[in-house]
């Protein structure tokens, strides 16, 4: 299978970035993800699956992902994994500065409990000749083109705020019972991480084989149960030294470390800064 790429940009993260992606050839994204601005990403053809926060979610045609600030998600392949996607990253400034007095309004997608908005037929016609005519603006790049982009987030925002506002969303269902075993184990780990976790004992306690239940996590999440547990336990650390004015030693601790240096060297790794300074970069102290 020829592995043909289309890809055009507009714009620089975090302020506003829109990047349009066309592959022909099946795709997993390689790196563990996640960032201190807002994501949306639209399904202009294809299917993937999606990992965000807690559970794996299947995308189609029309769907709109939403992705609030520091979660963790992951894209993987499904079906012949043919896909076109949109992304747009954003930032609070480029938000506020969009919306204005109607902030909250346009923000509200990012905060409602499923992460998925599939809206009815007419609504996703219409959207996708937005996102398209948006597409040829990049691509094209006819005079005054950097106002489009702006104008093509602002109204996706507002159609999906206005949706949310007049519907309660549509359940979308767990793909199959072990999917639905798996968001229970991810869910656990959420609010367990800073305590000593072993896959023998979650398999234990959640009446899987361990063997079983590693190759299912990765299956569903994308990710190894030890890839998971270190990256939400950083995760974890990063909100405590924007948030916190505990000590790191302290942080370290709190969020499951049991070796301070290794709690360092793997905050490192994983965040291109030491905890230092990612605190000073956030609280300049």
């Amino acid at each position: 299978m020829n592995n043909e790429i289309e890809i055009c940009s507009f714009g620089s993260t975090p302020e506003l970035f829109v990047e349009y992606t066309k592959r022909s050839a099946p795709f997993t994204m390689e790196n563990d993800h996640y960032h201190d601005y807002y994501e949306i990403y639209y399904m202009l053809s294809g299917q993937r699956i999606y990992f965000i926060k807690d559970r794996s979610y299947s995308i189609e045609q029309g769907d709109l992902v939403f992705i609030y600030k520091h979660e963790l998600h992951k894209t993987m392949q499904t079906g012949s994994g043919a896909h076109e996607r949109l992304i747009f990253h954003f930032n609070d400034a480029k938000l506020q500065g969009l919306a204005g007095k109607h902030t909250e309004l346009l923000s509200a997608p990012f905060k409602q409990q499923s992460h998925i908005i599939r809206l009815p037929r007419q609504e996703q016609l219409a959207l996708e000749q937005l996102m398209r005519r948006l597409v040829s603006e990049i691509k094209e790049e006819p005079a005054g083109y950097e106002l489009f982009p702006p104008y093509a987030l602002t109204g996706l925002l507002l159609t999906a705020a206005r949706y949310i506002e007049q519907h309660d969303p549509a359940p979308i269902q767990h793909a199959t019972p072990m999917h639905a075993k798996i968001s229970e184990v991810i869910r656990h780990i959420n609010a367990h991480f800073a305590e000593p976790l072993r896959l023998g004992g979650l398999a234990e306690h959640f009446f899987i084989s361990p063997y079983y239940l590693s190759r299912m996590f990765k299956d569903v999440t994308g990710f190894t149960f030890s890839d998971y547990v270190i990256l939400t336990r950083i995760k974890e650390a990063q909100r405590l030294l924007r948030e916190s004015d505990s000590s790191i030693t302290e942080i370290s601790a709190a969020v499951g470390f049991d070796n301070f240096s290794h709690f360092g060297k793997t905050f490192k790794k994983i965040t291109r800064d030491s905890p230092r300074g990612y605190r000073k970069q956030y609280k300049g102290i």
